[in-house]
């Protein structure tokens, strides 16, 4: 499921690629039989925002795959040119039409099965006004109580605000960070290898 995807033709001639260890690297890599140019893949980063109005968090439930109809934190790919920062802020507005403040990042995973990093902004709604993106199905805050933990898309998600709630009731908010090394069964309980 995740394995490195196939490179079969250069972005740069359009030649034949093969997948080997080019002259003074330690991987493999999408290598262009014709003119030589080196494919690097790079791991993608996710980021988003757990939105916070009063004492209530606003999530959305996906209209896309995976976790169709499932609920998660307002949180996507990040794009080039932008910050950690700006990308959670955008994300948030892409899926929620909300407006949130941030400062500094809040909880960061490392799925290295997935070559992926997920990085977490605590935001701070501006106005009590969102609706439904293109990749929402519904849009809603939830108490801590009403958070509907069986239907989120997302083990990181749940950890994210887990995380959260605990340090919302000891008034402190420090950085997480945690590694998740490999993928796990469906339905797997939330809990993460650390180093």
């Amino acid at each position: 499921m995740f394995d490195i995807p196939e490179i079969k033709y250069c972005t740069e001639c359009g030649g034949k690629t093969e997948y080997r260890t080019p002259k003074g690297d330690n991987r493999q890599r999408y290598v262009c039989t014709k003119c030589g140019h080196i494919h690097y893949q790079n791991p993608h980063i996710v980021v988003g925002t757990i939105p916070v109005w009063e004492d209530q968090i606003l999530m959305c439930r996906r209209a896309i795959s995976p976790g169709y109809g499932q609920w998660t934190l307002p949180a996507g790919h990040m794009e080039m040119h932008e910050t950690t920062q700006e990308g959670a802020i955008r994300e948030t507005k892409e899926e929620a039409h909300a407006d949130v403040t941030v400062t500094t990042p809040y909880f960061m995973i490392d799925l290295p099965f997935a070559s992926s990093t997920q990085i977490f902004y605590i935001g701070t709604l501006v106005r009590k006004e969102f609706r439904a993106g293109e990749e929402s199905l519904e849009v809603r805050l939830f108490k801590e109580e009403e958070i509907p933990w069986e239907h989120i898309a997302f083990f990181t998600v749940k950890r994210a605000l887990r995380n959260y709630f605990s340090d919302r009731r000891k008034g402190t908010f420090p950085f997480h960070y945690d590694i998740k090394y490999k993928e796990g069964p469906k339905g797997e309980p939330d809990y993460v290898e650390k180093p």
